[in-house]
């Protein structure tokens, strides 16, 4: 299973990171560093959780897990200042706070996309890989509204092959795009806003940089 976040793909049976659709060459133990710190999300890990589980049996410095943690940072574009994806936990430990995706490899014919799907809600930004994703009330949704007027699986966003659509799911209070509302999968261009309920949401489309798969799945909230 790979995973995605950011413009990052993570594959830990390959051992392989990408970032903007380019391998990022970092060190073995950073890579278990992202793997650990993934698999325990959304817990927190301590610093001797951590220890543990890339140095078993071995005596190492914090001074030496703080460096892997700058390495892990930088491979992956995170500001240790204001971050986005790993998060310290002073006295304690490392959480990895970013949303992620389950990913999958396109299908067979698949051609390269021209950008990366966004949606930004309030502070987040969230991946819109290749295939559907809910926006919706429930926790089960990739897109998650807290909003009472948003029905549990509101809407849905189709990543394809010629772009995105929107689409309403029988929503009780319909869904908005650029303030008409759709009654049919409707094509989605960089910046346009979507209504459900009280809550605006943005599509923005960034152009891809060397990309050479896609993601698809669900993000953990």
């Amino acid at each position: 299973m790979r995973l995605g976040f950011g413009d990052c793909l993570f594959d830990p049976d390959r051992r392989e990171l990408t970032r903007g659709g380019a391998v990022v060459h970092a060190g073995p133990k950073a890579l278990r560093l992202l793997e650990v710190l993934l698999d325990a999300r959304p817990r927190a890990l301590t610093k001797d959780d951590i220890h543990k589980a890339i140095w078993p049996d071995t005596f190492v410095s914090d001074a030496t897990l703080t460096s892997l943690v700058a390495e892990l940072r930088a491979a992956i574009g995170d500001d240790a200042r204001a971050p986005a994806l790993v998060r310290t936990i002073h006295g304690f430990g490392y959480e990895f706070c970013g949303d992620v995706v389950l990913a999958v490899r396109p299908p067979s014919g698949y051609r390269e996309p021209t950008g990366w799907h966004r949606i930004i809600l309030g502070g987040r930004e969230i991946a819109l890989p290749y295939g559907e994703h809910v926006l919706g009330r429930s926790q089960e949704a990739a897109v998650f509204v807290d909003d009472v007027g948003v029905s549990r699986q509101h809407a849905r966003i189709t990543v394809g092959d010629e772009g995105a659509t929107l689409e309403d799911l029988g929503s009780k209070n319909g869904t908005m795009l650029n303030g008409h509302a759709i009654d049919g999968p409707t094509p989605l261009a960089d910046g346009a806003v979507i209504v459900l309920g009280a809550t605006a949401l943005k599509f923005r489309v960034f152009k891809a940089v060397g990309s050479t798969e896609t993601l698809t799945g669900r993000k953990k909230d």
